[in-house]
């Protein structure tokens, strides 16, 4: 075994994975003996992804193997758990076994027949190599780790890796869940989908991992198969290669199926769903605007009226006056609402929405020389916020003074926030690569690129930091097809709206040409991460709350953010619109 071959400390893996550092400047790969050899497995024919799937209250990165590419219909995903009771034992017993499983003794058929994904130590604070192996009786802090979480993603004050670990390990949508601990002696347990593989186990705690797993709508979808495996570390070792070579699952786990389902809606149908909900709240902001947008152009391409007239019916007392649409406190959040009303105009000839959305267009013009537009926060919010509804202007009006505010803006924000490695800061003040910031800055650079003509002064450069983000971001995707809250650091959450934007602004850009066929797969599995990620009710999962770029925002702020789970206008509005940007891509 590969274990045995190492000199010095074995658990010296989990060690370098989880490295304790006062921020969360990591390095993007881990060092050491083990990992080094992990990660040239990770190579092999079976093609796994060696990297951190979250983040302990302290910022340790949660070690795990994951697989690279989706399984084939008939190859089954295991999933292997250790260190949930706060045992080095456990999380020493899944290294050794995951080891074994990607060095060379086994044939490659058997290797093949199932897919693996492991987190050798879910509360990587408490696997230090040198603290003596914990017994069960002293196991008591994790041991009181339940399932499923209720609340807190990811800024749980206590256990938020048992978030990180239930997000992930849903969203994977596995076949077969088996969670290793330490013990006096051997012993299987198991929730009722796992009991036809281990008919002498004994019940599981309904309330432990593998007890949550098994309920019937286990995270919103299905349940899975899942086991607790108990024992000396030996005797665990043992049994698992024993049951990982004989009783491997055949079929898809309930879980996978629901996820499966959700995958493969059309896009069109997704986008029925989400046009029909949200928004809840039809205040003048950019998020309503961007779901009223994605409803006029849905109701145009199906010939089916009432999305456009639910938009509509929103929109009009804003166009009536009844609502004042630009009013204090003076937001460019607030007045990006009016790219609807742009929208409104252009599709239906509506002559009143024009003019309310020239007035908020000439309402942003910056007055002053030294500005660039009016109520610019710097952040890179603005790149969109402004240019949805200036573009729009300037394609209506044909007026320079638009497009030229927007090349500025534009202009000036690549020089500042854009990064060697192509991402985006958020801004100077908060110099992190945040996920939706990326998102904003994307979708800028596509709205300007859009409304604005080829003779552009500044589509050039616009175009060329437009191909270098996605460049960036395509460098950044996570194996699910998702991008992470901070986009460089990988132990954060799997964010929606990032996702979403991202998917967006890509394909938009293979079908206009800007960028080519070669993000044909970042797009597709990023697509796959957005359907999985909306439920059949149209709402979300892991929308980030809203985040500022003040003098607080430190890194360690940016994963710590809310993750909202259920219903939301952001999310919804930027599923929206990924969804019509999938639709148009697939049918060009």
């Amino acid at each position: 075994m590969l274990m045995r071959m190492l000199p010095g400390r074995r658990f010296a893996f989990l060690v370098c994975l989880s490295l304790a550092v006062p921020s969360l400047a990591y390095a993007q790969s881990p060092d050491g003996p083990l990992a080094a050899a992990l990660a040239t497995a990770a190579r092999g024919p079976e093609g796994h992804h060696l990297g951190p799937i979250g983040l302990t209250g302290s910022g340790r990165r949660i070690a795990a193997i994951e697989p690279a590419a989706p399984a084939l219909a008939t190859q089954p995903r295991i999933v292997i758990v250790g260190g949930l009771d706060g045992s080095n034992e456990g999380a020493r017993a899944v290294l050794d076994v995951v080891s074994w499983r990607l060095a060379a003794d086994p044939p490659i058929r058997t290797r093949r027949n199932f897919q693996l994904a492991a987190v050798p130590c879910v509360f990587a604070d408490r696997c230090d190599a040198d603290t003596p192996a914990r017994t069960p009786a002293v196991a008591t802090a994790s041991s009181a780790a339940t399932f499923p979480p209720d609340k807190g993603y990811f800024d749980a004050a206590e256990q938020r890796e048992t978030r990180y670990l239930w997000r992930w390990i849903t969203m994977l949508g596995p076949d077969l869940v088996i969670d290793v601990r330490n013990g006096a002696s051997l012993e299987w347990r198991a929730n009722a989908l796992a009991l036809p593989k281990q008919p002498e186990a004994q019940s599981v705690a309904a309330d432990s991992l593998a007890g949550a797993l098994g309920a019937p709508g286990a995270a919103g979808l299905a349940g899975v198969a899942a086991l607790q495996l108990s024992g000396p570390r030996a005797a665990v070792i043992e049994a698992l290669r024993d049951f990982l070579q004989v009783k491997v699952l055949a079929t898809p786990s309930p879980m996978r199926r629901a996820l499966a389902l959700r995958e493969s809606r059309a896009p069109l149908g997704i986008a029925r769903l989400l046009a029909a909900r949200y928004p809840a709240s039809p205040i003048m902001s950019y998020i309503p605007a961007l779901s009223w947008s994605g409803a006029l152009r849905l109701s145009k391409l199906t010939g089916e009226p009432q999305y456009r007239d639910r938009a509509v019916a929103q929109m009009t007392p804003f166009l009536t006056g009844e609502k004042p649409a630009i009013a204090e406190p003076f937001l460019l959040t607030s007045l990006a609402g009016h790219q609807a009303f742009f929208d409104l105009a252009e599709f239906e000839s509506n002559a009143q929405a024009d003019a309310l959305a020239r007035k908020a267009a000439d309402f942003i013009l910056a007055q002053k020389h030294e500005d660039i537009v009016r109520f610019a926060t710097s952040w890179t919010d603005d790149m969109f916020m402004a240019t949805s509804v200036l573009a729009r202007a300037a394609k209506r009006t044909g007026d320079a003074r638009y497009a030229d505010a927007v090349a500025r803006l534009l202009t000036t924000y690549v020089t500042k926030l854009q990064r060697a490695d192509r991402v985006f800061m958020h801004a100077e003040s908060g110099p992190h690569a945040w996920g939706r910031a990326n998102g904003f800055a994307a979708f800028g650079l596509m709205e300007a690129l859009t409304h604005l003509p080829e003779s552009w002064p500044a589509r050039p450069q616009v175009l060329d930091a437009f191909r270098r983000l996605m460049d960036g971001m395509r460098r950044q995707q996570a194996p699910d097809g998702s991008w992470h809250q901070v986009v460089d650091e990988p132990g954060t959450y799997r964010e929606f709206t990032v996702t979403a934007m991202t998917v967006a602004a890509m394909a938009r850009g293979m079908r206009l040409g800007w960028i080519d066929s070669s993000f044909d797969a970042v797009v597709d599995r990023g697509w796959r991460a957005v359907a999985t990620r909306i439920t059949e009710a149209g709402e979300l999962v892991d929308v980030c709350s809203g985040t500022g770029a003040g003098q607080n925002a430190t890194r360690e702020n940016y994963p710590n953010r809310p993750a909202i789970v259920g219903a939301d206008d952001r999310g919804g509005a930027m599923g929206l619109t990924a969804a019509l940007e999938i639709h148009a891509l697939r049918t060009r």
